[in-house]
C-alpha cells in the first residue's frame, strides 16, 4: 500500500514515519526545498523523542521517501494526508484554512485514480465537506472519497501515541473509503485498538472537543490551586483525591503557568469562533480562553512578589522556555508572556532550555541565552522554573544557592518539595500548595 502525506511539520512527519513502521510505502511533500533536503540527509527539522531513529530506520528500508514533487508524490497512492498546519487566522481567531484548502487544490489537480483524501490536520466542523467540494468542482469525473482522521499525538510522546493510541476516530461515510482506512490501520486492529467510524462532521468535533476538554481540566486546576494557596490547602492531595474517581481522571490535573503549545490555544479560539458562528455558543469554553490567557501575566506579577514586590534592576534566571518539556516547540509558550513582562517590569532575563533555545532566539529577543541551568543562575536575584524538564528535578541546591545573588526560587511546576527547598535556605514560591510549618 501506498500513501502521500502533505505537509512534513510535526503531524505530517511523525504519521508518515509510523505508517512507514507499519510497513506502508510513504512519501512525504512539501513545497519547503530546504526542509525536504534536511530530511533526506536524516537531519530532523523537529526535536521529537525517537523520531530520528523511526525516520533513518524507514527511510533506509526504503519505505519512507521525501519530495517537492507533488505529482509523482500522489500519483498512485490509496490515500493522500493532508497534514499542513492550521494557525489561528490574524485578526478573528478563527482556524486559517488556507494551507488546506491549497493541498486540496493541488491533489485535484495531480490525482490520477481512485484514492482517499484524509483531513489530519486539526481543521473546524464543515472543512472535509469544503475539501471534497474544492476538489469536485475542479476534477468533477474523478473517483474519490474525503475522510477525516484527526491526530491526538502528545509531543515528547508522540511515537508511542501513534503506534499505541487510546483510539483511532476515522470519519468516512463510504465502504470504499473505510476499507482503505481500516487496511491502513490494519496493525493496530489486531491489538484490538478501538477505531471509531463516524460521520465527517462529527470526527472533526471530536477532535476539537478532546482538546478543549484537556485545556479545561488545565484551567480547572489552576483555578483550584489559586483557591488552595488562600485556604491553606494542597493542591497536589486535591488533585489526587478527585483524580481517583473514574468519572474524573487523574490526568491532566497538574497546575502551572497555563497551557500552551501548537494544539490547545488555536483550538479552544477555534471552536470558540465556531460555535458563535453557529449560534451556540461555549460559554465554558470561552472563559478558559481568557482565564489561561490572564493567568500567564499573572505569573510574571508573582515572580515580581517573589522578589520583594519589584523585578527593576534584578536578573531572574528562566528555567525552561518551551511550552512543555521534551520538544523544541515555542508555539504559544508560557515564556512568550512571562519574559516579556519580566522585562518591561525591568528585570534582565537569563535563560537555558534544553532543546529550545533555536526556536526561542527567533521569538524572545534582548535576553541572555545561556549554556546549562547554573549559567542562567549565576548572579540572578531569582530563579524560575517554567517548564520541567527532568534534568531540572536533580540541581545541586548548594550550588544553586552559591551561585544567586539572592535565594529565590519561584516553582511554577512544583518540581520540588516546599520543605526541602525552606531547609535549603530557600526563599521558595510554588503554585497551589501551603507553606512548610
Amino acid at each position: 500500500m501506498r500513501i502521500a502525506v502533505i505537509g512534513t511539520g510535526y503531524v505530517g512527519l511523525v504519521s508518515g514515519a509510523c505508517f512507514s513502521e507499519f510497513g506502508v510505502d510513504v512519501v512525504c511533500v512539501d513545497r519547503d526545498e530546504s526542509k525536504i533536503e534536511r530530511l533526506k540527509r536524516g537531519e530532523i527539522p523537529i526535536f521529537e523523542p525517537g523520531l530520528d531513529v523511526l525516520v533513518k530506520k524507514n527511510a533506509e528500508a526504503g519505505r519512507l521517501s521525501f519530495t517537492t514533487d507533488i505529482k509523482s508524490a500522489i500519483a498512485g497512492a490509496s490515500a493522500v494526508f493532508i497534514a499542513v498546519g492550521t494557525p489561528s487566522r490574524r485578526g478573528d481567531g478563527h482556524a486559517d484554512l488556507s494551507y488546506v484548502y491549497g493541498a486540496a487544490m493541488d491533489i485535484a489537480g495531480h490525482l490520477t485514480g481512485y484514492a482517499v483524501v484524509v483531513t489530519k490536520s486539526t481543521v473546524p466542523v464543515g472543512t472535509g465537506r469544503e475539501v471534497e467540494r474544492i476538489i469536485r468542482a475542479a476534477r468533477p469525473e474523478l473517483e474519490f472519497d474525503v475522510a477525516s482522521n484527526p491526530e491526538f499525538l502528545r509531543e515528547g510522546s508522540a511515537i508511542n501515541d501513534f503506534m499505541r493510541p487510546d483510539r483511532v476516530v476515522i470519519g468516512a461515510e463510504t465502504e470504499r473509503a473505510q476499507q482503505v482506512m481500516r487496511q491502513l490501520y490494519r496493525p493496530l486492529f489486531l491489538i484490538e485498538t478501538p477505531i471509531l467510524f463516524t460521520k465527517l462532521e462529527t470526527s472533526e468535533i471530536i477532535k476539537y472537543a478532546a482538546n478543549t476538554f484537556l485545556a479545561t481540566k488545565i484551567t480547572f486546576i489552576n483555578e483550584i490551586a489559586d483557591l488552595c494557596e488562600k485556604v491553606g490547602a494542597d493542591v497536589h492531595d486535591v488533585a489526587r483525591g478527585i483524580g481517583l474517581d473514574g468519572r474524573i481522571g487523574k490526568k491532566f490535573l497538574h497546575p502551572g503557568p497555563g497551557y500552551g503549545g501548537s494544539c490547545f490555544p488555536k483550538d479552544t479560539l477555534a471552536l470558540v469562533k465556531t460555535a458563535q458562528d453557529y449560534g451556540a455558543p461555549l460559554r465554558i469554553i470561552e472563559t478558559v480562553v481568557d482565564v489561561n490567557e490572564k493567568r500567564k501575566r499573572a505569573m510574571a506579577d508573582r515572580i515580581a512578589t517573589a522578589c520583594g514586590g519589584s523585578v527593576k534592576g534584578k536578573t531572574v534566571a528562566i528555567l525552561g522556555l518551551t511550552f512543555k518539556p521534551n520538544t523544541d516547540d515555542m508555539r504559544d509558550a508560557p515564556s512568550l508572556v512571562i519574559v516579556p513582562a519580566l522585562k518591561e517590569m525591568g528585570a534582565t532575563v537569563r535563560a537555558y532550555d534544553p532543546e529550545g533555545t533555536h526556536e526561542a532566539k527567533k521569538m524572545l529577543a534582548d535576553i541572555t541565552y545561556c549554556e546549562d541551568a547554573y549559567d542562567a543562575m549565576q548572579g540572578a536575584h531569582a530563579a524560575v522554573v517554567l517548564t520541567e524538564w527532568n534534568q531540572f528535578r536533580n540541581l545541586d541546591v548548594k550550588r544553586m544557592k552559591s551561585l544567586l545573588a539572592e535565594p529565590v526560587i519561584v516553582d511554577l511546576r512544583n518540581i520540588y518539595a516546599p520543605a526541602d527547598m525552606e531547609a535549603a535556605g530557600f526563599r521558595y514560591t510554588c503554585v497551589g500548595r501551603p507553606a512548610p510549618k
